[in-house]
């Protein structure tokens, strides 16, 4: 059997059209420049418009393909739905969800509330589920078969330590578990569904917290490379699962952590 040539190209998406929920700021924002550079259009779906607004026209300018915003909650099946007409009418069609809008508290589980415990879910399993199950009606419907990458994090398969977020890390092994599960059932109509798990990242957010002397001792100095991650060091990772470099994988969980779920 003969070796065929390998092109670059392989991770190349131009002309195809990408969501990526809580694509406004922080990572979200930096997988979808990636996107972009690698030639897709995207749509940014965000809780706050302005700040989607703002990341949509930031894009635009540095990148050949184009961006919109559309303000939505992934907890609202209308919202998805307006979200993903919007994509259709601008666009055409629906070829890659990035699941990344999600929620963190530190509560102690002894004293959380039922409604702390029920946001951290809504949002971080059933939001990821909602807008899955969206994106892959459009790729069925389509007939020519998708790619969904859901942000799921390393407290997929470790307890952060000190602080306490057990309802986090629960959400977070759900997402791990339910991204494996949609392989499976939506690998017949050519979805391949991955999702990525960043360790520790520096982030707009993150920023203050990553000062903190627990973070210097616990988070920073649990990390084999002594470091944490920053947000374009997702773009290799987002750009291979949503492209066809990464044709025969299928419900993988990439860590992004630096080593940190390794000792």
């Amino acid at each position: 059997m003969g070796m065929d040539r390998i092109s670059m190209d392989i991770f190349r998406i131009d002309g195809r059209t990408a969501i990526v929920t809580g694509g406004g700021r922080g990572l979200g924002k930096s997988m979808a420049g990636a996107l972009m550079a690698a030639g897709a259009n995207v749509v940014i779906m965000d809780f706050e418009a302005d700040v989607g607004e703002r990341a949509a026209q930031e894009l635009s300018e540095m990148y050949d393909g184009a961006a919109i915003a559309e303000q939505g909650d992934v907890r609202r099946s209308e919202d998805i739905a307006r979200t993903l007409r919007r994509t259709l009418d601008a666009f055409g069609r629906l070829d890659i969800l990035i699941n990344n809008a999600g929620i963190a508290k530190h509560v102690e589980a002894a004293s959380m509330s039922l409604q702390d415990w029920s946001e951290i879910q809504d949002v971080n399993v059933t939001g990821v589920f909602l807008c899955a199950q969206a994106a892959a009606r459009q790729m069925i419907a389509q007939g020519s078969g998708g790619t969904i990458v859901n942000i799921a994090s390393m407290s997929s398969f470790i307890v952060n330590i000190p602080q306490p977020q057990a309802a986090y890390n629960a959400s977070k092994a759900a997402v791990h578990h339910l991204t494996r599960s949609l392989a499976v059932e939506w690998a017949p109509h050519g979805i391949r569904v991955n999702a990525i798990a960043p360790g520790y990242m520096k982030t707009e957010m993150t920023a203050p917290l990553l000062e903190e002397p627990r973070a210097k001792e616990y988070w920073i100095g649990g990390t084999p490379m002594k470091r944490v991650g920053l947000p374009h060091e997702l773009a290799g990772a987002v750009i291979y699962l949503a492209s066809e470099a990464s044709s025969f994988v299928t419900g993988a969980t990439l860590s992004v952590d630096g080593g940190y779920v390794l000792p």
